[in-house]
């Protein structure tokens, strides 16, 4: 029983390498399932049977992306104990991520094209803007943060760095689109500190 679960993570991640691998070379539209059955050596009935169809196959690579990032963020945010130097470097970390060529294509313009607006907002809300979230919640009461809902400050900060990723992406031959981008993010974070606290 225990050799066939290993043999089924084993083929799961097979199909989930290669498949990443074209979501991210192709695109989700113009990746074939039959070239990632043919990659991996298997068939289309090992592919269907834990992925179900195309979009299901996808929605798995995108949850896992989205992980990703949130730990990344995660673990570069605990670097420091300062609470202001974890968000900074949380959102550095998110903008870092995001726009290498492995996460954009999935995260930023495949994602919400292919799974919906709702799905899409459903599992960035469980990862990356839980995180943000829950940082930004912490500071607001330790007193760090102006009077203001946590909420629509975690919405309004996941959807400029959402849309600066993508400008980065945009601009590729910018050089410092990255940090122009970070550069202002931090102007915006300042702006939401409570001034008894600078």
């Amino acid at each position: 029983m225990r050799k066939n679960k290993m043999e089924t993570d084993a083929t799961v991640q097979k199909l989930l390498i290669t498949a990443r691998k074209h979501f991210t070379e192709k695109g989700y539209a113009n990746t074939a399932l039959e070239d990632i059955v043919t990659e991996t050596n298997m068939t289309r009935g090992a592919l269907y049977h834990h992925f179900k169809h195309k979009k299901g196959l996808f929605l798995h690579i995108f949850d896992l992306v989205q992980k990703e990032v949130g730990e990344r963020v995660e673990k570069e945010a605990l670097k420091s104990e300062d609470s202001w130097q974890q968000l900074l470097l949380g959102c550095q970390a998110f903008l870092s991520a995001v726009v290498e060529e492995q996460n954009l294509k999935i995260l930023l313009i495949d994602g919400p094209a292919v799974l919906g607006w709702d799905v899409f907002r459903l599992i960035d809300e469980q990862n990356s803007m839980r995180h943000l979230r829950e940082q930004l919640q912490d500071m607001k009461n330790q007193g760090y943060l102006k009077p203001l809902s946590v909420d629509a400050m975690t919405h309004c900060l996941s959807g400029a760095m959402n849309e600066a990723a993508l400008w980065i992406a945009g601009n590729p031959d910018d050089k410092n689109a990255l940090e122009d981008a970070i550069a202002t993010i931090t102007k915006l974070l300042e702006g939401l500190k409570n001034e008894a606290k600078q």
